[in-house]
């Protein structure tokens, strides 16, 4: 019964045959509804948010909560950006089972273990676990299957779904906008098959795009790449301005291991130039690029890694298979899992060839299929080349779980993207308002032991600055943060009025944005524009309006902060 449950919700949360036609709810019009959606339909609503990853999502949650209507698009069959279509488990921080999120996002976090433990059968151990972790895995206090994700989203979407507040558009994605001075007026969103277009008017705009994509398309001013030390005095700042030079993104795969079974794939095509790829950076790279060695991320030195797909620990060294593994079979009943489950998302499949921002759709296509012939080039090394601690080499036991990413090849849906279009905000977090040596130098030894305390906070995150090698030649860059703050200004445009950032978007530099763009990051961003809609809306008031206030900015604290945001840091 429980598997048959399971099965129910997660047919409803998208996994299987979803088009770009298909939607969760109708009748979301109060004032009309339409029987169809082919070219030409004309849609309202009081906000349209294009874009269905987490912060989506959490705009969406906020929305409807506080009594708005809403259209949300999200180009792939599945919601939930890079936990889902994506497949990459949380990166949080330490603080996350008790607080440093949002409320709502400790509340995902809980249903995703309230799932397993209502419709998966799990030892009485893992079952009476407080903080079950599935998979074990060591990125995250939180590791599980993408599509119970996407239907724990569901889950939580799924009253204002049924109620018509909020209705989904999947495979969809903006294609024009009209505006009109400084306020966006109208938007077509078409299907990626482009079949179906939908004229949708709204109130409010929001940006939850991987790529900042509503940027262009509605003339709000944005910055791209790399700043310079001139521009932003950042300590880690390049010395030129880069606008095309961006992190490597990543397109992630999961695997399992069957002991004397050869599940060896046909050799990719191009696998003889990554076999031999040596990514040509400054400071220089560890070797190849398919190698169990790659740069220490904080020291640039060579740096070993183990991989064993039986689990087993290699001395002193991580064991790659484990460290987003998904599913670990110790926590489920014997033999229900053959075998444990691992993402990757790893150095080794990390793209830095090419540029997925302010290209053209045929070259975006072109670079993402290249990226999958990398990550299909990685498996491949790893079935029949990997050193083994036996001495021998591969393992042909890998399988690729296509199933469990919703694919026929075996790869993700999405990119795994890092960098996105960002906005030219009302306020920009620099490197000395967050990173531990810059923020030092500017305030001095005692007072930099705190991030800058922003007067409009409308929410806190934390990660370590982090950013991957780039397609310009750059190695990591990664350095110590302080747990931070998120400043209203750096979600509002510096001239656009009711279109709002909610992924990462917002108003960070190229360095900045190595700690604001993780998972309960991006949804506190997506909650805090969710929540400033549904206040500006209620009392006539404009977004600049409310930070500007400080009468109506407090009051604006106290009402995010009533329905569970932190907005400052406690104990720090």
């Amino acid at each position: 019964m429980k598997r048959r449950n399971f099965l129910h919700v997660a047919a409803l949360a998208g996994f299987g045959s979803l088009t770009a036609s298909t939607t969760f709810a109708g009748g979301l019009e109060r004032k009309k509804t339409t029987a169809s959606y082919n070219g030409g339909n004309e849609l309202e609503t009081d906000v349209c948010i294009i874009g269905g990853g987490l912060g989506g999502c959490a705009t969406a949650l906020a929305i409807c909560r506080n009594g708005l209507r809403a259209i949300m698009t999200e180009e792939t069959d599945w919601i939930g950006g890079q936990v889902s279509q994506q497949g990459v488990p949380p990166d949080e921080h330490q603080w996350i089972e008790t607080h440093g999120a949002p409320v709502s996002y400790r509340a995902y976090r809980n249903r995703i273990r309230d799932f397993y433990k209502r419709n998966y059968p799990l030892t009485k151990e893992a079952k009476n676990r407080d903080n079950l972790n599935p998979g074990s895995g060591s990125v995250s206090r939180i590791c599980h299957e993408p599509y119970v994700s996407v239907a724990v989203l569901y889950e939580m979407l799924l009253p204002y779904l049924s109620n018509g507040q909020l209705q989904i558009f999947l495979g969809f994605k903006a294609n024009t906008a009209e505006t009109h001075q400084d306020d966006v007026k109208n938007m077509t969103i078409r299907s990626v098959d482009g079949d179906n277009s939908i004229h949708v008017t709204a109130k409010y705009f929001v940006d939850a795009t991987e790529c900042g994509d509503l940027l262009p398309i509605t003339g709000t001013e944005y910055v791209t790449g790399t700043e310079s030390k001139k521009e932003t005095k950042e300590l880690h700042a390049a010395d030129t301005n880069r606008p095309q030079n961006h992190q490597a993104f990543t397109v992630c795969f999961a695997m399992d291991y069957q002991e004397g079974v050869d599940n060896t794939i046909d050799k990719p095509t191009d696998y003889d130039k990554w076999k031999n790829y040596v990514p040509k950076l400054s400071p220089e790279w560890s070797g190849n690029l398919l190698d169990l060695s790659y740069s220490n991320p904080k020291t640039l030195a060579p740096k070993p890694l183990g991989f064993d797909p039986r689990g087993v620990d290699t001395p002193g060294m991580l064991n790659l298979f484990n460290y987003r593994r998904m599913i670990h079979k110790d926590n489920f009943d014997s033999g229900f899992y053959p075998g444990d489950i691992t993402l990757v998302n790893w150095p080794q499949n990390d793209y830095m060839m090419g540029n997925l921002i302010d290209v053209s759709e045929v070259e975006f296509k072109k670079t993402v299929e290249d990226a999958k012939n990398l990550s299909r080039s990685l498996f491949y090394w790893l079935q029949t080349e990997a050193p083994r601690l036996d001495g021998g080499l591969g393992w042909k036991g890998l399988r690729l779980r296509g199933d469990v990413m919703g694919t026929l090849d075996g790869m993700a849906k999405y990119p795994y993207i890092r960098e996105s279009r960002r906005i030219k905000a009302q306020y920009t977090i620099l490197e000395e308002h967050v990173g531990v040596e810059n923020r030092k130098l500017i305030v001095g030894e005692q007072e930099g032991k705190k991030a800058y305390q922003f007067p409009d906070s409308v929410g806190v995150g934390y990660y370590h600055i982090d950013l991957h090698p780039s397609n310009q030649g750059d190695n990591y860059i990664d350095f110590s943060s302080l747990p931070f703050q998120i400043p209203l200004g750096a979600l509002l445009p510096q001239r656009v009025n009711n279109l709002f950032p909610a992924c990462k978007n917002i108003g960070t530099t190229h360095i900045t944005n190595g700690c604001y763009r993780l998972h309960p990051v991006e949804w506190s961003i997506g909650e805090a524009v969710g929540l400033l809609v549904a206040y500006t809306d209620k009392h006539k008031l404009t977004a600049k309006q409310v930070r500007n206030d400080k009468k109506k900015l407090s009051d604006f604290q106290t009402f995010i902060q009533n329905q569970g945001i932190e907005t400052v840091w406690k104990g720090i």
